[in-house]
């Protein structure tokens, strides 16, 4: 593996993108959220993503162009069509709607359809929590190959179908969680798979149905929750309602189909219920208490959600980011194909 800085890559999956006709400032905004994935340590949600976007966008899957419509609204909801386009473009555009008709009218609720991977779903409710607002978003895939077994199933039929919470405080970093409701998401074993590793018991199953740490085995993911798994699927059977039926998008497996990363998105706004700096240091207060909890046996310390992702995104900005040889060797490829030259600083 070699170490990059963040610049660098951004600017390497941004030349990428725009050399596959994506207009330079959205393919700046893709890479800019695929690289804070991976200076947070979410590396599965990183700049090895391009070569799927790429691949996508040569099968005709993601139209580079991304246009977007709001096929319908009220002051309080909307239903946002990206017309197949970038899911990081349609829906921080969402975030906008959302977050002009959440300061209206103190709520909004948006369903955002017909759009590629959104990466990370802390990226939307975040910017919400900064405007002063509690974001909920779930995501599923709508008809795409699904990778997640039912409890007490054989067969994958669920997305990883992810949710996302954040809340305004004034900590450092942001306080959100953000979790897929399989154990892991599906890019954590593609990444295992292009890094040479195992992945930890319990994650997924090969064929057969039997638990494997060989990714290069790997047949489907198990919800969240281990033996109590039937709450992860709960979790899971949810967010496919909310972010696949609700959006209109569907249920089900065409393996062949295209990504399509149906969104629920709900925005609070707080001051209308209490005032935000009241709710802030209350934030502030109860994360205290958390944090001042006492450790258990080989744990250091306590930390509140989202405190991980802020100091592993400090770290690697000082110290730069890892890419596995096989994802650079993918983005070498790439950049030859396109005729790209990039200098790597220092």
């Amino acid at each position: 593996m070699t170490i990059f800085k963040d610049s660098y890559l951004k600017e390497v999956s941004s030349r990428i993108l725009h050399a596959t006709g994506m207009p330079l400032e959205d393919a700046g905004k893709v890479a800019g959220y695929m690289v804070s994935a991976n200076l947070a340590g979410h590396d599965s949600h990183g700049v090895i993503q391009t070569l799927n976007y790429v691949d996508r966008i040569q099968k005709g899957h993601l139209d580079p162009k991304t246009s977007i419509e709001i096929r319908s609204e009220s002051p309080t909801s909307a239903i946002v069509d990206g017309n197949w386009g970038f899911g990081y473009i349609v829906s921080s555009s969402a975030v906008e709607v959302a977050i002009e008709k959440a300061e209206k009218n103190h709520v909004a609720a948006l369903t955002i359809l017909r759009q590629g991977h959104v990466g990370r779903l802390a990226n939307y409710t975040t910017a919400l929590a900064g405007a002063g607002m509690i974001g909920l978003m779930t995501s599923d895939s709508g008809h795409s190959k699904k990778w997640v077994v039912p409890f007490g199933g054989s067969v994958p039929c669920l997305g990883t179908n992810p949710i996302s919470i954040a809340v305004p405080s004034n900590q450092q970093g942001p306080v959100f969680v953000d979790m897929a409701t399989s154990v892991v998401a599906q890019g954590k074993i593609a990444l295992a798979r292009s890094r040479g590793e195992k992945v930890p018991f319990g994650w997924m199953v090969d064929s057969e149905g039997s638990p494997s740490t060989d990714p290069n085995l790997f047949a489907a993911l198990l919800p969240l929750g281990g033996d109590q798994g039937y709450k992860g699927y709960g979790l899971s059977f949810m967010i496919e309602i909310f972010a696949g039926i609700l959006t209109g998008i569907g249920y089900g497996i065409d393996p062949s189909g295209r990504h399509n990363d149906g969104c629920l998105l709900l925005a609070v706004k707080v001051d209308a219920f209490r005032p935000l700096e009241d709710f802030k240091r209350e934030v502030d207060d109860f994360i205290s208490q958390i944090k001042n909890t006492p450790p258990a046996k080989g744990f250091e310390e306590v930390l509140y959600p989202g405190e991980i992702e802020w100091r592993t995104a400090q770290q690697r900005l000082k110290s730069g980011i890892f890419i596995e040889d096989a994802t650079w060797d993918g983005l070498q490829r790439l950049m030859d194909d396109y005729g790209i030259k990039i200098e790597q600083e220092g």
